[in-house]
């Protein structure tokens, strides 16, 4: 056995001494193989590194041949770098690649700061040359100025724009007593595991066709419905908030509040807002409170809204869709309960109304009374994926597939002949209907009886 092992380690190391001693072919026609001659990188930050991406080259002849040239055509003030065969290189020769191998150049691009506002193009290419042959790798990269948030604290009312992205990088509070605005159209990107802390005031004034984006600053396809990129934003003890029209995408939790409100308006109203392709959650509530209409919340990993210690729950004409695109989530997509732990716990006001509430799971609303506190539930026109048979009173309609135009395509509109199509009860007389109900989430007037869920559309 010891013999033939020895044997076949011989061969081997035979080999390998042959192929280390490949004659070099000098054939003009040896050309190289590129797999990808045009290497296009999405949107680059100045000043933000982009994902690194691979170009491959091959040796499809017989023989070795010499690569007398590898080189980026730009030099040391190209906004690209390449690394290879594992070495940070702006240019490497007589570089031999044995017969039907590979080798592969690893490319980043950097862009420095300008003062365009708008999307520009920054090209180079990498240069080889082979037996006289040239060959050419193409690279262009688009990039955006923006304005960069290093400082860790906003103390004084400020008001953010939509003229550039803001990317804001670690952590960053909004001081109590102080204020945080966002008009329509705005961007703000959060580099890696960064987070926004609200301990004064936040307004995202949002619009349907201008909404408010706060999302990861890799804009790189493969990051684009990647979750937990960056933490997500937290309504701090004396925080509070208005957000309408937003979209919040790609964090750990989309929005965590952690007590009820400081004064005598709500801590967080939510309007037309869509939050999704979260680690955790979309938003989580400690003893918190929540008004919320018009949303679309989905693809989150364990929970839409997990709220926990009571609290006070405001939901009307929301679209919880429990589909989950990246995780194998076991836990009902709206849960709730009045017990944190034995020191505390509170009650818990929840008014449910209009709402879609549906997913994968057959159960998707979990409402839980651990004490001895009362628990105010009114539960009103919802249609609801529930093995909880009681929730079928007052117009509420139990396991009816709501028949979503195409939840792959995240298209979470009704259907016709859904079963939620004019079922939803008059809220012409709530108190927030002049502001937030009397028009769904892309503008549209609400005529009752209106659809269930946050488009009327």
């Amino acid at each position: 056995m010891r013999s033939a092992i020895s044997f076949f380690l011989l061969i081997v190391l035979f080999a390998s001494a042959c192929r280390k001693g490949e004659r070099i072919t000098t054939d003009p026609n040896a050309k190289l193989s590129i797999y990808d001659e045009h290497l296009l990188f999405d949107t680059i930050f100045t000043a933000v590194g982009s994902v690194t991406k691979r170009v491959k080259i091959g040796n499809k002849n017989s023989r070795a041949v010499k690569l007398s040239e590898i080189r980026l055509s730009g030099g040391s003030n190209s906004a690209f770098s390449i690394n290879i065969n594992g070495e940070n290189t702006l240019q490497k020769n007589d570089l031999i690649l044995n017969g039907h191998d590979s080798l592969n150049i690893f490319v980043k691009v950097t862009i420095n700061p300008n003062t365009e506002n708008l999307a520009f193009l920054v090209q180079d290419s990498i240069i080889l040359n082979t037996n006289g042959n040239r060959q050419v790798i193409h690279l262009m990269a688009y990039g955006q100025n923006a304005t960069f948030i290093n400082q860790p604290v906003i103390s004084s009312n400020t008001i953010w724009n939509n003229a550039l992205p803001y990317i804001v990088n670690g952590s960053l509070t909004v001081k109590n007593g102080a204020s945080l605005t966002i008009q329509p159209g705005t961007k703000v990107y959060f580099h890696k595991d960064a987070n926004l802390n609200i301990e004064g005031q936040l307004i995202v004034n949002g619009t349907y066709n201008a909404p408010v984006l706060f999302c990861s600053d890799r804009l790189e396809t493969i990051y684009s419905n990647e979750p937990g990129q960056w933490k997500g934003i937290f309504l701090k003890r004396n925080g509070n908030g208005i957000i309408r029209s937003a979209v919040i995408k790609n964090a750990s939790v989309g929005i965590t509040s952690d007590s009820l409100s400081a004064n005598a308006g709500p801590k967080l109203i939510l309007n037309g807002t869509t939050i999704k392709n979260m680690q955790v959650a979309a938003y989580i509530g400690y003893h918190s409170e929540l008004l919320a209409f018009n949303n679309l919340m989905y693809n989150c990993g364990n929970y839409l809204i997990y709220a926990v210690g009571g609290g006070n729950y405001n939901l009307k004409q929301n679209t919880f869709a429990g589909y989950n695109l990246n995780f194998p989530r076991k836990t009902a997509s709206l849960s709730f309960s009045d017990y944190l732990s034995a020191s505390a716990y509170n009650k818990l006001k929840i008014d449910l109304t209009n709402n879609l509430i549906w997913g994968s799971l057959t159960n998707e609303l979990d409402i839980q009374k651990k004490t001895s506190l009362a628990v105010e539930l009114n539960l009103w026109n919802n249609l609801i994926r529930t093995t909880n048979s009681g929730y079928g009173v007052n117009n509420n309609i139990l396991n009816a597939d709501p028949l979503f135009i195409n939840k792959a395509e995240e298209k979470f509109e009704l259907s016709a002949g859904s079963p939620a199509i004019k079922k939803g009860y008059d809220l012409t007389s709530d108190p927030y209907f002049s502001n937030y109900l009397n028009k769904d989430a892309k503008g549209n007037a609400r005529i009752s009886p209106s659809n269930l869920g946050s488009y009327e559309k």
